[in-house]
């Protein structure tokens, strides 16, 4: 459930109020309902990986594959997650502006409660804390509501996969790639594993750790299409959310439609999105570069034995801070660009995941039977597919309509 709604994160969250924005209640409420199934699928074979393993995912891969695979899968990880964790901070700062709180002191904030989150020194203690902020996921429910939505409309784009204004354009693809890498994402699979293990899972806990999952995909996808129902009347209205820098903009152009109760309650799910994935992400690259770096990696482990694990996160975390604060950079065109460089990503990662998860060696009896198979190999060939038509599109803008 932490890996789903962590998930939600400030750039996602982002993704599907553009999207709303963009193209309002149809096409991309079932395909929202979608990812979150795709999500589902990875997760739920990451976390009987993690119990049939009891190791981290980085040390699976360099153990099974070698150094080249394992130094691979990490560049790929790093990146995603560098990138991830400063879009996050967006997310704080953009929230926050929406209150006038000046981005120093919002960012500053932000990073002095993952870094304190991070010094608990205990692993319940830093799940009990990201989770009870992770309800905040929720505040976007009622953000939807104040927009009085047509729930017949939205019914009917849940069973027709309609409207879909524009049709297939550029703006449409981007828009696509960056909801699936806003729900599918390298740094949860990492996360997820190491977590599995430093929480000591067994064999016994498969099924509940598959309703957990299972859970945590149906409260964040009813997240993420009510962020997306809340910035529809944006379209209805023919408000132009190019221009939007933030959620704070965001907050702002929704306050006629929303009020001003639902539109604080958006800026406030925005920050509460960049907080809660600040604090998953820099732990997931922790979790890596203690496996592979073979040194402490646990957060049940006090600074000075976890001192090389605690200072990958806090360093990560403030390199994201600081970037965050270049003058007149544009924060959104960032956000829905990390999210699409996360689907280019995720490809390499689910092949070491499915390959994992097949071999009947280390995974004995939680070994992947063919449907699950069948399932993650959708999953790939669709982003390995998706990826390719970003790139042709990138190269060759005018095969597609603008």
């Amino acid at each position: 459930m932490l890996v789903m709604l962590g998930e939600n994160d400030g750039p996602s969250m982002l993704s599907y109020a553009t999207t709303g924005a963009t193209y309002g209640i149809g096409f991309f409420v079932p395909f929202i309902c979608v990812t979150f199934l795709m999500a589902f699928v990875v997760q739920e074979m990451t976390v009987r990986l993690g119990i049939a393993t009891h190791r981290g995912h980085a040390e699976l891969i360099f153990g099974r594959f070698g150094p080249f695979w394992g130094y691979f899968a990490m560049l790929d990880l790093f990146i995603g997650n560098i990138l991830t964790l400063i879009t996050e901070f967006i997310a704080i700062r953009a929230g926050a502006a929406y209150f006038g709180i000046p981005a120093g002191f919002a960012v500053a904030v932000g990073f002095g409660i993952v870094t304190a989150a991070l010094l608990a020194r205990r692993y319940f203690t830093w799940e009990r804390a990201v989770l009870v902020l992770s309800a905040a996921n929720l505040l976007f429910v009622p953000a939807a509501i104040f927009a009085h939505p047509d729930v017949s409309r939205l019914l009917a784009a849940l069973a027709t996969w309609r409207p879909l204004p524009g049709g297939v354009a550029a703006g449409f693809i981007t828009l696509l790639l960056a909801n699936i890498g806003a729900t599918v994402t390298p740094w949860m699979i990492f996360f997820q594993q190491s977590a599995v293990v430093d929480k000591g899972l067994t064999c016994d806990d498969v099924g509940q750790g598959r309703l957990d999952t299972g859970l945590g995909a149906i409260f964040a996808g009813i997240a993420a299409i009510a962020t997306l129902v809340a910035c529809a009347p944006l379209f209805a209205h023919h408000v132009n959310a190019a221009n939007f820098s933030g959620g704070a903009d965001f907050a702002s152009a929704l306050r006629p439609y929303l009020g001003s109760a639902g539109a604080a309650l958006f800026a406030l799910g925005i920050i509460e999105a960049g907080l809660v994935a600040a604090m998953t992400i820099s732990t997931s690259s922790a979790y890596a570069f203690g496996e592979v770096a073979h040194c402490g990696h646990s957060l049940n482990l006090d600074f000075r034995s976890g001192r090389s694990f605690y200072l990958a996160a806090i360093i990560s975390t403030a390199f994201a801070a600081l970037v965050v604060l270049i003058p007149h950079a544009p924060l959104l065109a960032i956000t829905i660009t990390v999210n699409v460089v996360a689907t280019l990503l995720m490809a390499p990662a689910l092949v070491f995941l499915l390959l994992l998860a097949s071999d009947p060696e280390i995974m004995g009896s939680l070994v992947n039977r063919w449907k699950s198979n069948l399932s993650a190999g959708f999953i790939v060939v669709a982003i390995a597919i998706m990826g390719a038509a970003y790139g042709v599109i990138t190269v060759f803008p005018a095969i597609v309509p603008k």
